[in-house]
């Protein structure tokens, strides 16, 4: 009987296990590959110093929407996360006061260096943002993905080269290994000396450095084209990027593929990924 007993808990516990994907998502579960144990609050930001939070616990049935009604791009931003990935089982960061984060942007509203520049792009690899800047006043700004430890996005001052509204990736695929992985709204800014090219584009932002290098920014249209999720696209920020530094107000037709450019905006990467607490 003892024997039993100990081999049904067994199968209990082996059965509760849940490895978590963001669109097979059933039980609350942390995903053991991620190095922020699906717990956004160990992620730390300078910017975030000085507001008030708490962590939040998504429970079975919460979503952003359910949680902070119309304030959850706030939230989303707040935590450089995607609705996509904001799943039971994970904790976020909570402002205390929502209106403490309402015009939330940990850079700049001027930068020195950009002054001379009717378009500059700054990013901040420690606080995972990206802002746009005309003649060194902060047009806007948005989060960020850059490249996660081991494949950390080159630092340093570059100049956007080539543009192609409709990328997708030769070197990686999506988690289903069906199709290659889209770069909507691609603006290469680098090329290294193996001949890998390093672009900002559309792509999933998990809350925490995520990609090969790349710069990625929201775009739930491209997630609701890939993967059905979210019915209705509000996150669009590597459009407005992509319009606003080598749209057809500043450069000719858009053919939707590939184009070299020339004089392209100044990309400007600096310091390195962020700090992770122990638990």
């Amino acid at each position: 009987m003892l024997k039993s007993a100990r081999y049904l808990t067994a199968l209990l516990v082996l059965t509760a296990i849940v490895l978590y994907r963001p669109a097979h998502t059933a039980e609350p579960g942390a995903n053991p590959l991620d190095p922020a144990k699906e717990d956004l609050t160990r992620v730390e930001y300078p910017s975030q110093q000085n507001i008030r939070w708490h962590g939040q616990f998504i429970k079975p049935h919460e979503t952003l929407e359910t949680l902070f009604g119309a304030d959850w791009p706030l939230v989303a931003r707040f935590n450089r996360i995607d609705r996509r990935h904001v799943y039971p089982g994970m904790t976020i960061k909570v402002p205390d006061l929502m209106d403490d984060i309402r015009d939330y942007s940990p850079l700049p509203q001027f930068y020195e260096p950009a002054k001379r520049h009717d378009k500059y792009i700054l990013v901040s690899m420690t606080e995972q943002w990206l802002g746009a800047y005309e003649y060194g006043r902060l047009k806007f700004s948005m989060p960020a993905a850059t490249g996660r430890p081991g494949f950390e996005t080159p630092v340093g001052i570059f100049r956007i080269t080539a543009r192609d509204k409709n990328h997708t990736s030769s070197l990686y695929k999506t988690d289903d290994d069906e199709e290659q992985y889209p770069m909507d709204n691609a603006m290469r800014f680098h090329v290294a000396e193996d001949g890998v090219g390093y672009w900002m584009h559309a792509r999933d932002l998990p809350g925490r450095p995520a990609s090969h290098g790349c710069i990625g920014l929201f775009d739930e249209a491209m997630q609701n084209r890939m993967f059905d999720t979210p019915e209705k696209p509000v996150l669009l920020d590597s459009q407005k990027v992509y319009a606003w530094a080598v749209g057809e107000a500043e450069y000719e037709d858009d053919s939707g593929t590939q184009e070299e450019l020339e004089d392209g905006p100044i990309v400007e990467v600096i310091g390195q990924n962020p700090l992770y607490r122990n638990k």
